[in-house]
């Protein structure tokens, strides 16, 4: 789908939206209540603006955590704090107020359509017992093209001033896309024998060896070749955007397939929202409508890391074949040798299937076995791994007791 096209069909659906919008209150008088036909007329239109799509991220919406344990937790403001600014992502630190001395933690977050915030959860969570940074990717249609091109080699060498930035002793936690990117980084600084190499590396639910078990996603990235995605997923960014004319893989684009592999249980929700508003099961209804609000946030992604990471992520396995560059240079994770390496897999991940991340032990040769582990959680799927009552309960203690323990 043309960008352009698609830009035409956002503005045709706004004045809908626009008069959709402005029947929303009166609809939801309480005077109607007693209404069937009214509760669902406003029923139909909550549905129809839960679909709207959006290229603007979310709130993180974390003001305040609790920090410590039992009786002397207590509960924190946190402010949002832009620790470095850079073309394409913000270094956005999580400041506790009175909260200081806690281990520094880099979150790296994927760049696969969604913003940030899609980690909400994995950083309030974080925020108990850690000292919290995360990189807050752009979104690449709001970059001019002045700030020149942004592929692998880029976003490695962005996970790399940001530790700098951090300082040495911080730790590194990346989860899915980001592994592959998040170990080339650990491994040229451990060759450099750069101060700022991160004290531990966890990588969750990542790709670092796609050969293994492979899923649909990887087959996809297989079935054809490099030529046929830039040909029909690349678009160039309309005149009316900050980065006019700079190629992309549109956010909508990418949702698109997303939604597409679980159509029915999308289609299913959006007619279970329907039905509890008219029920008036509120509560139920605010929380599909919350996540599809960030579900339907999306991202472009610039063209080159995207058909990068298609050809020597997925196609041609290059980290694990000992084959990935950074800028001229054979990538090494053997020089790791003081870093921490805790992997993390969900049983049921249909998108980064058991032993893909676990790999990255066989390349990380060189550190010791004693600060090596790996975590399989039982009954997760891919998003389980960072977010739901497993990752609270199960998986965070041991990511935590990790970064504690991390020489």
């Amino acid at each position: 789908m043309n960008y352009q096209a698609y830009q035409a069909y956002v503005d045709l659906m706004s004045p809908m939206r626009f008069f959709a919008e402005a029947a929303r209150t009166p609809l939801a008088d309480p005077a109607f209540a007693g209404c069937q036909a009214m509760r669902k007329l406003s029923a139909s239109v909550e549905v129809f603006l839960a679909s709207k799509v959006t290229h603007s991220r979310p709130d993180f919406q974390i003001r305040s955590v609790m920090a410590g344990e039992g009786p002397s937790a207590s509960e924190v403001a946190v402010q949002e704090d832009a620790a470095h600014i850079a073309p394409f992502a913000t270094l956005l630190h999580f400041k506790k107020e009175g909260i200081t001395g806690q281990p520094r933690v880099l979150i790296v977050a994927p760049m696969s359509g969604h913003f940030a915030t899609l980690l909400r959860e994995t950083i309030r969570t974080m925020l108990r017992d850690h000292d919290v940074y995360i990189t807050d990717w752009h979104n690449a249609r709001d970059v001019p093209l002045s700030a020149g091109r942004f592929g692998l080699d880029e976003y490695t060498a962005y996970v790399m001033d940001f530790l700098r930035i951090l300082g040495p002793g911080a730790h590194l936690v990346a989860i899915c896309q980001p592994c592959v990117p998040a170990l080339a980084a650990a491994a040229i600084m451990a060759e450099d024998r750069d101060p700022a190499q991160p004290r531990s590396l966890t990588l969750m639910a990542g790709p670092i060896d796609c050969r293994i078990n492979p899923t649909k996603v990887n087959e996809l990235a297989t079935s054809k070749p490099l030529g046929w995605f830039e040909k029909n997923l690349i678009s160039s960014v309309p005149w009316r955007h900050k980065g006019a004319s700079r190629r992309v893989y549109p956010g909508f684009l990418q949702l698109s397939a997303f939604m597409s592999m679980n159509l029915e249980r999308h289609m299913n929700a959006f007619k279970g929202l329907y039905h509890d508003l008219v029920a008036g099961e509120l509560e139920k209804a605010h929380h599909t409508r919350a996540f599809y609000e960030e579900y339907f946030a999306v991202l472009d992604m610039d063209a080159e890391f995207y058909l990068e990471t298609i050809q020597h992520v997925f196609q041609e396995y290059a980290l694990a074949q000992g084959k990935l560059q950074w800028r001229g240079r054979t990538v090494r994770p053997a020089a790791l040798r003081r870093t921490a390496l805790l992997t993390v897999e969900g049983e049921n991940d249909d998108i980064c299937a058991l032993g893909q991340t676990m790999a990255a032990h066989d390349l990380c040769s060189s550190i010791p076995p004693f600060l090596k582990s790996h975590h399989m959680q039982a009954g997760v799927g891919h998003y389980g791994v960072f977010s739901g009552r497993r990752w609270n309960q199960q998986i965070y203690p041991i990511v935590r007791e990790m970064i504690y323990s991390a020489p």
